[in-house]
């Protein structure tokens, strides 16, 4: 498996979240739709990795600059084909020495309480449960979590 630093533009990223855009307009039901899928707009201070398997892309995350020292891990998915095999887990790390590269000092973010597995990874990855921010303060379907980022991450 490879891990590719990308950009918004990039088409292999593009398919990707359009996957998991309409994963999360699936979940979420169209309402809630309406609230979240604007939040999860990319822009060109957005970075954006992919996941190859071979040449296949199976994964993708992104994270954007949310406060001073802090980013906000966002659009990551992996292709149910391939979950349970570290791609996500490879992605976060990646995203997270990249932010590190970038003078970060911490990541931020959002997931539903109904990604059971989404939740559990970045439990194992050293993220704890945060009061919701920004937004998401009344999303009752909202969990938000937050990591302080270290360059001893593997």
């Amino acid at each position: 498996m490879k891990i590719a630093r990308t950009s918004v533009h990039d088409q292999a990223f593009q398919n990707l979240v359009a996957r998991l855009s309409r994963f999360l307009a699936e979940l979420n039901g169209e309402e809630a739709n309406a609230f979240y899928a604007p939040l999860n707009q990319t822009n060109d201070q957005t970075r954006t990795v992919v996941a190859y398997d071979g040449d296949l892309a199976v994964g993708c995350g992104a994270f954007r600059p949310h406060a001073d020292g802090v980013v906000e891990i966002k659009r990551m998915f992996v292709d149910p084909a391939v979950r349970g095999k570290g791609v996500g887990r490879a992605i976060l790390v990646e995203l997270e020495r990249w932010a590190l590269e970038l003078g970060s000092t911490r990541a931020i973010l959002e997931t539903s309480k109904r990604l059971r597995t989404a939740n559990q990874l970045y439990s194992r990855s050293g993220y704890r449960i945060i009061p919701n921010y920004g937004p998401y303060v009344d999303a009752k379907d909202s969990v938000c979590m937050e990591r302080i980022l270290s360059p001893s991450r593997d």
